[in-house]
């Protein structure tokens, strides 16, 4: 069992769990006063190339990212250098997050935020809507071809934005197969932990002109923001290397400096 099949079952049973403290229904039900949320697409694709900005405090690959860590005042540093949207780390158990992270940067900052998370489950999705998330992460190699087509609507339904992840060509194929129109292309194996910007370069040739794509890990310098932007890549997320910065908003702002 790879870390990817490890969280994912972990995901099960914790999803399982929190639905006998809050039933689907029940979140479901507080739609009506969930207020509505800046839309994820169009924010990144209304300037050049689009920066999401991610909150996480650590990762089973890089161990401690930030310690100490203010949700908060990093989300905040991000909007005030130019982010067009924050990614917040859902997951508890492997990267430290969770929906107290979630809401600090939500009551912070008036940007489009990503629920990043290893969503498994509809219930995921309407806890995403009353946190007032814009979009939610899908992982395509964590779903059957059904799960994922069923998450997609789900997601539209409660008009929010999926982002589509994807690792390989026949992830891609699967993701395109299955509707999605933004889709992530993650530069890390994840059997290995390497990255590799090759990996945006070869799979966004599949996409269709529709799709907005976004490139996830291993990106670094100006320089790599550039060459993305030039292939024709609308959006890079990027949250390791800027975390690690005495000021993230501060190195979002370089990282973007040549765009």
């Amino acid at each position: 069992m790879n870390i990817l099949e490890q969280i994912i079952a972990d995901k099960r049973i914790e999803i399982a769990e929190r639905k006998q403290l809050e039933s689907l229904a029940a979140l479901q039900a507080r739609f009506s006063s969930t207020g509505s949320r800046p839309d994820f697409v169009a924010a990144l694709r209304a300037v050049p190339m689009g920066l999401i900005a991610e909150v996480k405090r650590r990762s089973p690959s890089a161990g401690m990212i930030r310690d100490p860590f203010d949700p908060a005042a990093i989300a905040k540093d991000y909007e005030a250098n130019g982010a067009q949207a924050i990614s917040c780390l859902m997951d508890g158990k492997y990267f430290g997050g969770g929906a107290e992270d979630f809401s600090k940067v939500r009551n912070a900052v008036g940007l489009p935020m990503l629920y990043k998370e290893f969503v498994v489950d509809p219930w995921q999705v309407a806890h995403a809507k009353v946190m007032g998330a814009s979009a939610v992460l899908l992982i395509v190699g964590a779903l059957t071809d059904a799960e994922l087509a069923s998450l997609i609507h789900d997601i539209q339904a409660a008009r929010l934005q999926p982002l589509v992840e994807v690792h390989d060509r026949d992830e891609m194929l699967r993701a395109i197969d299955a509707g999605a129109d933004c889709i992530g292309i993650n530069n890390r194996n994840l059997k290995t932990f390497a990255t590799k910007l090759e990996t945006t370069y070869e799979l966004k040739e599949m996409a269709p002109s529709n799709c907005t794509l976004v490139s996830e890990s291993g990106i670094k310098t100006p320089a790599d923001v550039a060459q993305l932007r030039a292939a024709g890549v609308h959006a890079v997320l990027v949250g390791e290397s800027l975390l690690r910065e005495p000021s993230p908003g501060a190195a979002a702002a370089y990282l973007m400096s040549l765009i």
